[in-house]
């Protein structure tokens, strides 16, 4: 069991890493709503698809409103978010609040009763917390109307996706890794579709473009979520989502080796702390003894 956690995580921690690189292809060339909706779309499809060919037995029979709720906290108000939140209060202050969405989780975990994180998962929690804030800085956006506005959308999309990870494990439960990711990505697009009318796909995409888009909603969501989904029904809702505090700081590794982002030995410090608290939160020795 050990060693299955810490494999998953790692996957996570690099695509989801990776993924940031890939978004801001996507976005340039799709712009954010597209970057949302499609991607949903296809990262649903994708694995439809795949179960179809390994005539995988699917099962949705837990009913439509459970993965409409589902998408809609995890796929859409936390993706819409994101996306509103980057140029209004900067790339530094929406990663601090993304790194606090396993806060939000043991909270909301606790409030519905499916989650008691113990005295260690805790500091574990604002240990990575603390890493974050070292990591990413502090927010340098100006402030006004359009920076509360962003800095109150990204919180409000955080919690969603917290809320979302709590609600798989206390609502569906019983439902395969593969269902949810398939259900909740559809009804993100879905949910997300009728803002194209507003803010429609670019003209002038290329191949590449697709290549990138296709990219990230295989590998980084489809593929990735399905290991999440699988992680959340054995090890909680606030466990798994921890793995944000390293997908952190392979974000931050990547932009300092791939765009020339220089890492102070502040950010070393803080790195540290995100994988102090990291293994706080997931005590894999507890985990591995169940």
């Amino acid at each position: 069991m050990k060693a299955e956690i810490s494999t998953k995580f790692t996957i996570l921690a690099l695509l989801w890493g990776v993924s940031f690189l890939l978004l801001l292809r996507v976005v340039e060339a799709f712009d954010w709503a597209a970057a949302i909706s499609v991607r949903a779309f296809i990262a649903s499809g994708s694995v439809l698809l795949l179960a179809a060919i390994i005539r995988k037995k699917l099962d949705f029979s837990i009913g439509v409103k459970h993965f409409a709720i589902l998408g809609l906290t995890s796929v859409t108000f936390q993706l819409i978010g994101l996306s509103l939140a980057v140029p209004r209060i900067g790339t530094a202050l929406t990663a601090i609040l993304v790194g606090a969405i396993p806060l939000f989780s043991s909270v909301i975990g606790r409030l519905m009763k499916i989650e008691n994180i113990d005295r260690s998962g805790f500091i574990g929690l604002l240990l990575g917390f603390v890493g974050i804030i070292f990591l990413v800085g502090f927010p340098s956006g100006e402030f006004g109307d359009q920076f509360f506005l962003g800095f109150f959308v990204c919180l409000f999309g955080c919690m969603s996706a917290a809320f979302g990870s709590n609600y798989s494990k206390l609502k569906m439960s019983s439902v395969g890794n593969w269902e949810q990711v398939i259900g909740a990505f559809f009804f993100g697009g879905l949910f997300t579709s009728p803002i194209l009318l507003f803010v429609p796909i670019k003209a002038g995409l290329v191949p590449m473009d697709w290549l990138y888009m296709v990219s990230l909603a295989v590998f980084c969501s489809a593929f990735c979520y399905v290991i999440y989904f699988s992680l959340v029904s054995k090890i909680g809702a606030t466990r798994s989502i921890s793995v944000e505090f390293l997908v952190t700081v392979v974000a931050v590794l990547i932009g300092a080796f791939y765009l020339n982002e220089a890492i102070t030995v502040i950010q070393l410090f803080g790195a540290a702390l995100v994988i102090l608290g990291s293994i706080l939160i997931l005590d894999l020795l507890s985990i591995s003894k169940k």
